[in-house]
């Protein structure tokens, strides 16, 4: 659904779903290219291809083609990238172009936020005080999230550990992990849950239903962890993760409500 005569983004924003799939990423490439480094910070990225590469696989795409649908809008705006300025633009982006150009930073942030899932409306019940005035960055741990996820499920076919097994996705369960493993003949079952990593290094935390599930389950407990979202994405497993390779440090908060 487009733009009414007075540009109103409103119905796009509430329904993501009726934009078709290539349109969503042609529609990050074009915010990329015309937000530029205002709408990398928007979003919380310190770089385009960490924006590509969060965005792609959170999306299911390549992010490549992310890259190629903001150079393909390059030569519209002033920029520094002179894009792929020797071609006209294509038929289909441009129609997406007539259809959305007029879209203020705030109206398009929001859309594309909305690929992923995310609504500040809803977000803002569940976050911490202190991330309420940070949410840009909130937003770019929790996509980043998202797209180790997805990039779990894009490379777990190759894995040894995992590739001989039924994978259901169980992140909206609350079980405490992302995947459940089976086999058709094996009943028991492996658990894995993903994090997600901007950089090679860093910390990550496991909620307490995490941590019980890990110490329940023990070797058939599998920390997938997808590092360096900022260059060139790639994993590390930890199997049994409470046993040693890791160090984990329980970490209390005290929430006072007012009413």
């Amino acid at each position: 659904m487009g733009l009414d005569s007075a540009g109103n983004a409103e119905d796009m924003v509430l329904d993501p779903q009726r934009i078709p799939t290539r349109e969503k990423v042609i529609l990050v490439g074009l915010y990329l290219s015309k937000y530029d480094s205002l709408g990398l910070n928007k979003l919380g990225f310190e770089t385009f291809l960490e924006a590509f590469n969060v965005f792609g696989y959170a999306m299911g795409s390549r992010p490549a083609s992310i890259k190629n649908y903001r150079d393909e809008f390059d030569p519209m705006y002033p920029n520094r990238r002179n894009g792929w300025h020797k071609r006209p633009i294509r038929d289909y982006c441009l129609k997406v172009f007539e259809e959305y150009k007029d879209l203020d930073l705030e109206s398009f942030s929001s859309l594309v936020k909305s690929f992923v899932g995310y609504g500040e409306n809803v977000w803002s019940g569940i976050q911490a005080e202190e991330e309420l005035f940070e949410s840009d960055s909130y937003f770019a741990r929790l996509t980043t999230g998202l797209a180790a996820e997805q990039y779990f499920e894009s490379v777990q076919p190759s894995i040894p550990e995992f590739k001989d097994y039924v994978v259901e996705n169980t992140t909206r369960l609350g079980c405490g992990y992302d995947f459940r493993l089976r086999t058709e003949t094996y009943k028991d079952f492996l658990a894995v849950e993903v994090k997600g990593l901007k950089e090679r290094l860093g910390s990550l935390s496991l909620t307490p239903k995490e941590h019980e599930v890990a110490t329940a389950l023990r070797d058939r407990f599998f920390l997938f962890v997808v590092k360096n979202f900022q260059e060139s994405p790639f994993h590390e497993i930890f199997r049994n993760p409470l046993s040693g390779g890791l160090r984990f440090t329980k970490n209390e908060r005290v929430v006072v409500q007012v009413s």
